[in-house]
């Protein structure tokens, strides 16, 4: 018989993986508010290898991602998780004693190659029951989210407390912390195997990155990413060119991050209650656009600054909370770990490319062009996004069967696909899982328990 709760070993799981994700990012992010400032002071100093400092660890963390994700299949997750957490703070440091661009720049990169965000997935997956997986991912995504706001108010406190040097001593302790975290609560899984709704199956990876509606999503969230990046090389020295000292910076950021926040409930709400997904994304490319390319009028006035930062933050909030739902809607359900590692792969690459491309221009060309950049992949998203197809508004499920052969596999896909509200059902023998999906509003639940087989949970 299913369980609907989650057990205490579950939720411990739960939110101590959260944490690790959140500190991890929360010292990726920090020195984003305030390093194209700090960067003046360093030897060999250049827009472009500003950007490059900033985008850097995008790059590493693109590459070595799915790669660590599946050698942590072969030798377990814990080690994998501790090694990378080891490289990223071994990034910091050497990122907190350089005192040169360069020097910065080997650490950002070191930071990104320790890439254990599958790994910490899979270790989610190892510990949760199938039917409380989506809860959890949840949980690490909204941590995600989370550590991005703290760190753009922590960011300019903590350089005037400490010095840019300093948030990267911190960034080096905090991956400690997350160590800790991994060695002392989080339990070992008495079995660590391959999940196909959390990791990336190497034989559908051609399917994820050829379906023209998947990427889609993934060059929004690309596009989405540059352009984060791009806008951290300018507004910084904007603020304090408009007489708002660096460490004050966080009067500016808190007040406009947490009206952004707002502000998208609504329009959440609207998106997968009302199925509006497709054009509340509309709206949120085009108002994107319209902060960028309105962006270089205000530049002289503090208020309009603000402003034009809440429209591109609202609008950034709002795209980064729907594009996950639209790729898990896209993806067939057992192939959903292999979409959201395109995906994934695809947003830190933004990361790169923005850093870099947006150096280059705000070098050669000035501030204004890095808005017009911003401008015009948002306008070449919006032209996307209005050709896309409408999502079909189905959830993904997973139901654990144990174990089972062929042909007791292919008997139950058929009995759960006359399950109502249940509009595709694959069942993997090999995994001893159901994966589905569903139309909530018209599942019958009781039906579908009667499937599930209960396992002991972390």
């Amino acid at each position: 018989m299913k369980h609907d709760a989650m057990t205490a070993g579950e939720r411990r799981v739960a939110f101590s993986l959260a944490g690790v994700f959140a500190t991890r990012m929360l010292g990726l992010f920090m020195i984003l508010p305030v390093f194209a400032i700090y960067a003046v002071e360093l030897e060999d100093y250049s827009l472009t290898l500003v950007g490059l400092a900033i985008g850097i660890y995008g790059l590493t963390q693109a590459l070595f991602q799915v790669p660590l994700g599946m050698l942590s299949d072969r030798i377990g997750r814990k080690p994998v998780i501790i090694g990378g957490l080891l490289v990223f703070a071994l990034g910091s440091v050497v990122a907190a004693m350089s005192t040169s661009l360069y020097g910065v720049i080997l650490g950002r990169a070191l930071q990104g190659s320790g890439a254990v965000a599958s790994a910490v997935m899979a270790l989610a997956a190892d510990l949760t029951r199938e039917e409380h997986r989506i809860k959890v991912m949840a949980l690490i995504g909204i941590s995600i989210g989370v550590s991005f706001g703290v760190a753009m108010v922590l960011g300019p406190v903590f350089h005037g407390l400490f010095g840019v040097s300093g948030i990267f001593w911190i960034t080096a302790a905090l991956a400690v912390g997350g160590m800790f975290i991994i060695r002392f609560l989080v339990p070992r899984p008495v079995i660590s195997r391959f999940h196909r709704d959390t990791e990336v199956e190497p034989r559908w990876f051609r399917n994820a990155v050829s379906d023209s509606q998947l990427i889609r999503v993934d060059l929004g969230i690309l596009f989405l990413h540059m352009s984060l990046m791009a806008m951290f090389l300018v507004i910084p020295t904007e603020l304090q060119q408009l007489t708002l000292p660096v460490t004050r910076h966080w009067m500016v950021y808190l007040p406009v991050m947490v009206v952004a926040m707002g502000l998208i409930v609504p329009f959440i709400i609207i998106a997968e209650k009302k199925r509006k997904l497709k054009q509340v994304l509309i709206g949120a490319i085009a108002l994107l656009l319209v902060s960028q390319l309105a962006m270089p009028a205000f530049t002289d006035s503090m208020a309009g600054v603000v402003i034009m930062l809440l429209l591109f933050f609202a609008a950034f909030n709002l795209l980064e909370a729907m594009l996950p739902s639209l790729v898990a809607k896209l993806a067939p359900a057992q192939h959903k770990g292999t979409a959201m590692g395109v995906y994934s792969s695809s947003q830190f690459l933004g990361v790169f490319l923005g850093g870099v491309i947006g150096g280059s221009l705000l070098q050669h060309y000035g501030m204004n062009a890095v808005f017009m950049f911003n401008a015009a992949t948002a306008s070449v998203w919006l032209l996307l996004a209005m050709t896309m197809k409408p999502p079909v508004y189905l959830s993904s499920q997973l139901i654990n069967l144990g174990e089972l052969n062929q042909a007791r596999a292919e008997e139950i896909a058929d009995r759960l696909s006359r399950v109502n509200g249940v509009v595709e059902a694959t069942v993997i023998a090999e995994d001893g899982v159901a994966y589905l999906k569903v139309e909530k509003n018209k599942l019958d639940n009781e039906a579908l328990n009667a499937f599930s087989v209960s396992e002991d949970a972390a």
